[in-house]
């Protein structure tokens, strides 16, 4: 096997990684992670409103004995990162679920499963040591929900994502376009793309992970699902609404963290459900384009939650590319960040070491950073690191 420290050496941000991924992953999981709904308007945003603001440069401070470790739900980690739930991962890379498990466990951050996902509950539960954080998609049939939830808990998960913001798909015109699927349809243009892609190729016959693991032989019918849409649209539950959350917290019976928040009255909402955390998320811009990016929606929420006197935590996902991206969310409010797209790049370009090097970067990143702001520790963190007008005024974009 091909020693990849000299060329992950030359990995230097996030960018690489997406360039080599770009190159190695078919293009249809390609475009399924580099992409956003519509005009991919918020999707955008999410970056380069991180952009605007900047950081003040101290100096003359004692750098020294720096540390990024802090709580995320009462769980220690090295850095205030978890890894997003994602979908089709384990399309990205063969058994990729598994290995971005394996780059969290060993970096010591937490990992989020998706419902979604190529490998399922049981797969990860069998490859790590360290409880996992499932995703939820509430779905019509209630015999199938229950048995997921319970499925998480015989899993040994120790928290339980709600994502809220997935009543109804936003449209992503590539995915249509595409022709989105796990596995891809042997059409004359994905064996063209896939001819392309040898080494992907190799890794998916050396493994029989195709398809959508927490769905197949589980869900009512369900022996194949070669198409997420037309059984998202059948199955995923238009009707969610708050009164639906103290059920799924009872039958959870552990610790809740809502996902998909984006405005004040909501994360009211949230804080008075008893969920422990919140994650202020557009879904990476995959919703409603046009919306705010996450970035710019946190302090709101951030106030609502302290005027309501909870201890619900606030995290942001959406956006972050960078470790100065999480210093930025921290300083702002947020207790925790979630990344989605950094990791995705880093397992298309190079399976569990590419995940590793992205942790590593955005690590490196926050932590020098942090250091140039003035602080040696993460959890003392707050707006006086940043420059006053870049961004009080980001949620109109008064510059």
């Amino acid at each position: 096997m091909k020693d990849l420290k000299p060329v992950l050496k030359k990995i230097t941000e996030i960018e690489d990684l997406r360039r080599v991924a770009e190159r190695k992953v078919p293009r249809m999981f390609y475009d399924y992670v580099d992409s956003g709904s519509w005009t991919e308007t918020t999707y955008r945003s999410n970056e380069t409103d991180f952009d605007r603001i900047k950081l003040r440069q101290r100096v003359l401070v004692d750098m020294d004995n720096r540390s990024l470790a802090t709580q995320m739900i009462g769980e220690s980690v090295n850095m205030p990162v978890a890894i997003a739930p994602t979908g089709f991962t384990g399309m990205m890379w063969a058994d990729g679920e598994i290995h971005v498990a394996r780059a969290a466990e060993k970096f010591g951050v937490p990992f989020s499963l998706s419902t979604m996902s190529i490998c399922s509950i049981e797969d990860i539960a069998t490859h790590t040591s360290k409880p996992f954080w499932f995703q939820l998609y509430v779905m019509r049939d209630q015999d199938y929900m229950a048995n997921l939830i319970q499925r998480a808990k015989d899993a040994n998960c120790s928290a339980l994502i709600l994502t809220a913001d997935l009543q109804v798909m936003g449209q992503r015109h590539k995915d249509i376009k595409n022709g989105l699927s796990a596995p891809p349809k042997p059409t004359l243009t994905n064996i063209m793309n896939l001819m392309t892609k040898p080494q992907w190729c190799m890794n998916m016959l050396g493994t029989k992970r195709r398809s959508f693991g927490n769905i197949v032989g589980h869900a009512k019918g369900v022996e194949d699902l070669s198409s997420l849409s037309s059984w998202t649209e059948e199955q995923f539950d238009p009707r969610l609404s708050w009164d639906d959350v103290a059920r799924i917290k009872d039958m959870w019976g552990g610790k809740l963290i809502i996902k998909g928040i984006m405005e004040p009255e909501d994360a009211i909402m949230a804080a008075r459900s008893g969920a422990d955390a919140l994650v202020v998320s557009n879904h990476g811009g995959r919703q409603l384009d046009g919306a705010l990016s996450s970035i710019s929606a946190l302090s709101d929420i951030v106030q609502a939650v302290h005027a309501e006197d909870s201890d619900i935590e606030v995290w942001l996902d959406s956006g972050i590319r960078s470790g100065q991206d999480v210093l930025k969310a921290i300083s702002l409010g947020a207790k925790g960040t979630m990344i989605g797209r950094a990791f995705l790049y880093g397992l298309g370009a190079y399976g569990e070491d590419g995940v590793r090097r992205a942790l590593e970067i955005i690590y490196k990143e926050c932590d020098i950073s942090m250091a140039f702001c003035g602080h040696t520790d993460i959890n003392k963190v707050t707006d006086d690191i940043l420059v006053k007008g870049t961004y009080e005024n980001l949620k109109v974009g008064n510059f």
